[in-house]
């Protein structure tokens, strides 16, 4: 139930700010935090829950942890909502076909 931790994770609003920055661009923390109203040691929790989802993964420079988007935990999540885009997708062409006279 990987997409459940991931939800949960994103469900926070500074989360979401923190997963959508490093969507964009690897970085430390120190960036992040300096375009979020929280602090430094406030952005390494926010990153150790979304790490602990699966959604970030670290990778170590010299001192510094660069966060990065996980690909795997985000194919995860997505593969959980493309579940309900694929229903949307055949209702949509049930109705379709419903109005032209077809079963």
């Amino acid at each position: 139930m990987a997409y459940q931790d991931s939800l949960t994770a994103l469900s926070d609003p500074t989360r979401r700010k923190i997963f959508e920055a490093v969507a964009v661009e690897p970085q430390p923390v120190g960036r992040l935090a300096a375009r979020l109203p929280v602090s430094r040691p406030a952005v390494s929790q926010h990153l150790k829950i979304l790490s602990n989802a699966g959604l970030v993964q670290a990778k170590v420079d010299g001192t510094r942890r660069i966060y990065a988007i996980r690909q795997q935990g985000l194919a995860e999540l997505r593969s959980y909502l493309d579940q309900f885009w694929d229903q949307v997708l055949a209702s949509f062409s049930d109705e379709i076909n419903r109005e032209k006279g077809k079963p």
